[in-house]
């Protein structure tokens, strides 16, 4: 991910190379038997092929019946959670590298394990249009689904568990901690949260009877069910959209667009306080042909109202051959955004920048003014623009 680094990271006791080695694009981990591993919460969303029927498309997409002649290994499982759809072996983890075959059950290696922690404006995920000015009690794992050349968060998304140092930390107590702090938001982040889905839905519905407003920031490459779920459990979500180009998606990100469009519109769908990034890298999306398509589609599948970021690239991970995005890139395509007829987008990762603020769309007025992560000024009347009284599309209190 970019725009959202991780604040307090557990420290690593392993030698800092096991990480940088995980980065490497994989099919499969081995997990060698361990205590911590057979002790590991039964995850959610995987089939076994101990109850293999007809239905193979669980275990294997695109298969129309089932081959009679196929000998099924019965400790094997297949993992629904997100769109790689792995299927693992007993002793095996999956591209996340946060969940294994233990015995022939899924197993959430990561569930209550966190490695990231911090209290955060809201506006660092970024989320501008939910609760501005707001803090939000910030947590990630270890893992991720995808291996993104420019992740700024690699250390942890691209780390395996047992890399860091995780004392258990049950779903009650993350809920004690925000509310101790005063954050009325708890955000799962940093690495990628449909990982640690099982342990995110726990914590949602601990937080909900305290106040506390559940959001994600993700990638949106996950399958239907466990969204679903999700979105019953959520007030906000934020999705980086990374291009829009399957080719961008396969070389770069070693996944796919279609899944994460999919996601995108489920949310939308469910009625949950949706927000987009794009993260602009020069040579790689920037062009204007792939701005025009993503800025169509928004405008096309989502509508006028829901705030679509422009960020800034910043050289990191992999990709440190590549120059910062330059500003004019971003103004040129936000300026592409709003003649499409988007009400609110945003230039992001550029301090100080006009396109930080949030405008009437009716009479222009600056009704949300922005420093950085911060909220310097408020005109929003119960939601409404001050000077026209035009509605701002988006959750206020």
């Amino acid at each position: 991910m970019q725009g959202s680094d991780p604040g307090r990271v557990m420290p690593n006791r392993r030698a800092f190379l096991r990480t940088v080695a995980c980065a490497a694009p994989v099919s499969f981990w081995h997990v060698e038997p361990q205590e911590p591993a057979a002790r590991a919460p039964r995850a959610r969303y995987w089939v076994s092929g101990a109850a293999a029927t007809g239905e193979c498309g669980g275990c294997h997409p695109g298969a129309r019946g089932l081959d009679r002649a196929h000998i099924h290994d019965r400790t094997a499982v297949a993992c629904q959670l997100c769109a790689q759809r792995c299927t693992l072996r007993d002793g095996d983890s999956g591209r996340c590298r946060a969940r294994a075959n233990v015995g022939g059950e899924l197993r959430s290696l990561v569930y209550g394990r966190p490695v990231a922690i911090h209290v955060d404006p809201i506006e660092k995920k970024p989320f501008f249009h939910f609760l501005p000015g707001s803090t939000a009690y910030s947590l990630g794992t270890v893992g991720c689904p995808l291996s993104c050349k420019f992740c700024q968060n690699w250390q942890i998304s691209q780390a395996r568990p047992g890399d860091f140092d995780a004392d258990y930390m049950n779903p009650s107590a993350v809920v004690d901690a925000a509310v101790s702090r005063g954050s009325p938001i708890v955000a799962f982040t940093y690495n990628e949260p449909t990982v640690f889905a099982e342990y995110a839905l726990d914590i949602a519905a601990a937080g909900r009877p305290r106040g506390l407003r559940p959001v994600m920031v993700s990638c949106g490459f996950m399958n239907e069910r466990p969204l679903a779920d999700l979105c019953r459990a959520l007030d906000a979500v934020k999705i980086d959209l990374k291009g829009f180009s399957e080719a961008f998606y396969r070389t770069v990100s070693g996944a796919a667009l279609a899944p994460v469009l999919r996601s995108i519109v489920q949310v939308r769908k469910a009625g949950v306080h949706l927000e987009i990034v794009n993260l602009v890298v020069p040579t790689l999306n920037d062009a204007d042909l792939s701005l025009k398509r993503l800025v169509d589609w928004v405008m096309g599948e989502l509508g006028a109202d829901v705030p679509l970021h422009f960020t800034r690239f910043h050289p990191d991970y992999q990709l440190l051959n590549l120059p910062p995005t330059p500003i004019a890139t971003l103004e040129r395509a936000r300026d592409m955004a709003m003649a499409r007829g988007l009400r609110y987008v945003y230039v992001g990762n550029v301090p100080g920048h006009a396109g930080n603020h949030t405008y009437c769309p009716k009479c222009r007025a600056r009704v949300i003014a922005r420093q950085d992560f911060f909220v310097l000024e408020s005109s929003l009347r119960n939601g409404r623009c001050a000077a026209c009284g035009y509605p701002i599309a988006g959750i206020w209190s």
